[in-house]
């Protein structure tokens, strides 16, 4: 069964999403809380400048039955001397909390004054919080509060500025005005109620348009991945999958996808042709030591023993020979020993017993990281491939050139074609005058040859000297002490 959110769409989705909401809520709490603070600040500015203008009064002098108060509910005023006693109200106030006293109930009388002591309700207020100023002067600091305040049978929740005044006779007054909290709820309530609606339809515009990008982004990564499984299904190799016009990574993927499937192709037909090959070289040496052990075990007399020991060891070198082909091909590193190779040229044209004895030109010692058996079989085909085609010398060169030893066998034959040069490394690969299977073999020995040198980090190349015949050179990187 497919899980939810297993695919890149759903979840690049899903998290983005996710991101926009954080990001959403995170903005939306900053901006009600900056609201909020703003509307604070106006609205205890609003209470401060209503308190000031009845502590101004009471500065100069003016009695408490005279004071001017504000007569509408939205800067309900209460006047305290030093004693708690409430001497002034505004009108219709009937009660009042949160002024930085106790609650107080008042009840006004025609003239706007009512004297009483507040009730002590428990709060913790600090009494010191107003500092008393100087005769006929206005306190600079105004002391804010949240409460509550009932006008004309209506409670409702007031910012309070508590401002001192001491009049000139020395008598100090606070006068506590209050400011509604009502715009300012109604402005973060219609804020959050809109944040909450628009919060939802906003993040699933971005889930639809993400979701809808990322389609449009991955559509030619399914076309990619479309294509692979339908080659995969047909094996068929030489089908490419799209490569879209753009310059972005999907088309770089879809280049690197169409290289592999090249070099897949080329590795898959190598393959092919060299079992081809192969089953065509065994075909011939097991066909013909069949005829002959069905013509001994039928005529015993008529036995060819040297021939068909020759077909055995020749069958025998080239199982050798593909079974070497078959460990490169599974890119056997050799062994990574130090290799006296001025040593190894010795000894292994010592050992040989050939018609054309090579000559050796050794400059130095030289020494190469790798297999030495593998590194002899290299020397040994190419002196095979020397000894088939020399006209009537054999050379053998080794020398250091900068980070690189140099073997070079050479001989004084027809030479390779240009043409011909690449392709003579290739497996199963004989010229024209190299057809004959006794004298030139399956094939092998150059391929084997390049593939064992190239394992050793270095390279082979023939070139042919201006008096005639082929050189092949050996380039391996030297083991320095």
């Amino acid at each position: 069964m497919r899980r939810p959110f297993r695919s890149v769409r759903a979840r690049t989705s899903l998290f983005a999403t996710a991101v926009v909401a954080v990001a959403l809520v995170a903005a939306g709490v900053a901006v009600v809380l900056a609201l909020r603070s703003n509307l604070t600040s106006q609205t205890d500015l609003q209470a401060e400048v209503a308190a000031r203008q009845v502590a101004s009064q009471l500065a100069t002098g003016t009695p408490y039955g005279r004071l001017k108060l504000p007569d509408h509910e939205d800067n309900p005023v209460q006047v305290v001397d030093d004693n708690e006693v409430v001497r002034a109200v505004s009108e219709d106030l009937r009660a009042i909390t949160g002024t930085g006293t106790r609650t107080t109930k008042v009840t006004p009388s025609p003239t706007g004054t009512t004297p009483g002591r507040s009730d002590d309700d428990g709060d913790d207020h600090d009494e010191d919080d107003v500092k008393p100023p100087a005769r006929g002067k206005v306190s600079g600091k105004a002391h804010h509060s949240t409460g509550t305040a009932t006008v004309d049978d209506d409670t409702a929740d007031y910012r309070f500025a508590a401002v001192a005044a001491t009049s000139p006779a020395g008598e100090t007054a606070t006068v506590y005005a209050g400011a509604p909290l009502a715009t300012q709820y109604d402005a973060v309530g219609t804020v959050v109620r809109s944040m909450l609606i628009g919060l939802p339809l906003l993040l699933a515009v971005v889930a639809g348009v993400t979701w809808l990008v990322t389609r449009r982004a991955l559509r030619p990564v399914e076309a990619i991945r479309g294509e692979l499984s339908a080659i995969t299904g047909a094996g068929d190799l030489t089908r490419r999958v799209p490569q879209p016009a753009s310059h972005d990574e999907v088309a770089r993927l879809a280049a690197t996808t169409n290289e592999t499937l090249a070099a897949l192709e080329a590795s898959v037909e190598q393959q092919r042709r060299f079992v081809a090959d192969a089953s065509h070289e065994l075909r011939s040496p097991i066909a013909s030591l069949r005829t002959q052990l069905e013509v001994a075990a039928a005529h015993p007399e008529l036995l060819d023993l040297d021939g068909a020991v020759a077909d055995t060891v020749r069958l025998q070198h080239l199982a050798a020979d593909l079974l070497l082909l078959a460990r490169l091909d599974a890119e056997e590193q050799p062994q990574g020993t130090s290799v006296a190779l001025d040593d190894l040229v010795r000894e292994e044209v010592a050992r040989r017993t050939d018609a054309l004895p090579a000559d050796v030109r050794i400059a130095g010692p030289a020494r190469v990281r790798g297999s030495s058996r593998q590194l002899a079989r290299v020397l040994g085909n190419l002196l095979d491939n020397a000894q088939r085609h020399a006209a009537g010398t054999v050379f053998v060169a080794l020398r250091t050139e900068g980070a690189d030893a140099v073997l070079e066998v050479a001989d004084d034959g027809p030479g390779v074609p240009s043409a011909e040069r690449e392709r003579i490394f290739e497996r199963f690969v004989r010229l024209d005058d190299a057809r004959s299977r006794d004298d030139g073999g399956a094939g092998l020995g150059l391929a084997i040859a390049r593939d064992v040198v190239r394992r050793h980090g270095g390279d082979i190349a023939v070139r042919q000297p201006p008096g005639g015949g082929a050189v092949f050179q050996v380039r391996l990187p030297a083991d320095f002490p």
